[in-house]
């Protein structure tokens, strides 16, 4: 079932749950759609009035910042080991050059890295557990994570919110003029086809040839 389809079947407070739930298990380093989930559950509050898209927006930014942060303290913890481990069990998205790839932007870019990285679906899952490997001072981390988290998921809420409004009046006018174009185009051709059968009526039929004597 299509994830926006499946959250319009549970209560508001299960979407909260839910897309804070899936970010913040993104965060920590577990390959999860949290985009989609995110995306999917702030067009479903511009349709839907029981999804309040402040609440959404603050439990989305409660998940990417809680959930970075337990992903620090695990990679802290674990070191290289858990990359490693990270990579056997999901080699797709932990594997060797991914893992290379994100470690030199971290070198390259520190705290930068895990701002920007919020906005970038590989380096959201690394920016936790790799800032605690490569032993980025917490302070410098908690700063790009608060900023970089309430930034996407704050702006990615209020603009998929605001699109879906948007797009939600644009198809309600597109409806009406759909249904007058309809009817004017329908009473042209109407008009057309009654005038080409006037038209056809009118034309003289052209004189039968007269009948030719048989030969004797």
């Amino acid at each position: 079932m299509h994830v926006q389809e499946w959250l319009d079947t549970v209560p508001a407070a299960a979407v909260y749950a839910v897309v804070g739930l899936v970010i913040g298990l993104e965060s920590l380093g577990i390959p999860l759609p949290g985009e989609i989930v995110l995306v999917s559950a702030a067009l479903l509050s511009s349709q839907h009035g029981g999804v309040n898209p402040v609440i959404l927006g603050a439990c989305a930014s409660a998940g990417a910042v809680i959930g970075d942060s337990i992903g620090y303290a695990i990679g802290r913890k674990g070191g290289r080991p858990l990359l490693a481990w990270l990579g056997r069990k999901f080699p797709r998205h932990f594997s060797e050059g991914h893992v290379a790839t994100a470690e030199r932007s971290f070198q390259k870019w520190g705290m930068w890295a895990v701002f920007f990285g919020r906005f970038v679906a590989l380096l959201r899952i690394f920016a936790g557990p790799l800032a605690g490997v490569l032993r980025m001072p917490y302070w410098k981390f908690l700063i790009a994570n608060v900023l970089g988290g309430i930034i996407w998921a704050g702006g990615t809420t209020a603009v998929i919110y605001y699109v879906g409004v948007v797009a939600e009046s644009w198809l309600k006018r597109f409806s009406w003029l759909g249904l007058v174009a309809a009817v004017l185009i329908g009473v042209a051709s109407m008009l057309v086809v009654k005038r080409k059968a006037k038209k056809a009526q009118t034309v003289p039929q052209e004189a039968e040839p007269e009948p030719v004597a048989a030969a004797e």
